[in-house]
């Protein structure tokens, strides 16, 4: 620091050092914090690309309000605690062991963050190649796998999720409570999502109040699979 002294100044470097250390270490910890802070991520298409299956107002409420709440909660939950610094995947793994909060709103982010991406444009894609393979040796037919999705999806009660996994190998359909997933160590049947559909509610109800099943039909008109077809290749 510097004092004045008559004509003269006087510098301490000690007091100079600490400081400058402190000011660079406060930056440093709020850098930390915002870097490490998850956020929203965006749409990989406009929210009326999905139309008519998917309407517009749904994608912007879905994404926009829910997803952002879930983003939003999980920061609150693990912010200066242990485990602020990993990876959403390793918080979704350890999720029934951390905490209710970071269970529900880690779960949700990464489920939704997974959901935007295996959707696209009605007609953009069909299963082929390996993927198209296992499915018809797993399900007989593409309309196989669609018949027993949509039974998981309809059959879960309340709020969740149906899911096609990658387990040992092979292909099989679950479904989850909530926000639960198949990569949790709590969920009753483990393995690796490669496609996954959301049954909450605030998924459809705008354009299909409590009809269920015909949104479950209607979801497969814009099933990007060749986002499916890069999970299943992992």
């Amino acid at each position: 620091m510097i004092y004045a002294s008559g004509k003269h100044s006087l510098y301490d470097p000690v007091c100079a050092y600490q400081a400058t250390t402190f000011v660079r270490l406060s930056l440093i910890n709020q850098l930390k914090k915002y870097s490490m802070a998850f956020t929203l991520p965006q749409l990989p298409y406009a929210p009326e690309a999905l139309e008519p299956h998917i309407d517009a107002q749904t994608m912007q409420i879905h994404h926009g309000k829910h997803h952002q709440a879930y983003v939003d909660n999980l920061n609150k939950a693990i912010a200066g605690t242990e485990h602020e610094n990993k990876t959403l995947e390793e918080l979704v793994k350890q999720a029934g062991s951390i905490s209710p909060a970071v269970r529900n709103n880690g779960g949700g982010h990464w489920n939704h963050s997974f959901f935007w991406e295996i959707l696209g444009p009605a007609g953009k894609s069909q299963p082929s190649g390996a993927l198209a393979d296992a499915i018809n040796s797993t399900f007989g037919s593409l309309d196989g796998l669609k018949e027993k999705m949509n039974a998981a999806g309809v059959g879960r009660f309340g709020s969740g999720w149906a899911w096609l996994i990658k387990k040992d190998g092979k292909l099989e359909i679950t479904s989850t409570p909530n926000q639960d997933n198949p990569l949790m160590e709590i969920a009753e049947v483990k393995g690796t999502p490669i496609l996954g559909i959301d049954v909450w509610e605030h998924a459809y109800y705008l354009n299909y109040q409590n009809r269920r099943p015909e949104y479950l039909t209607n979801i497969w008109n814009v099933i990007n699979w060749n986002k499916v077809a890069e999970h299943f290749s992992k």
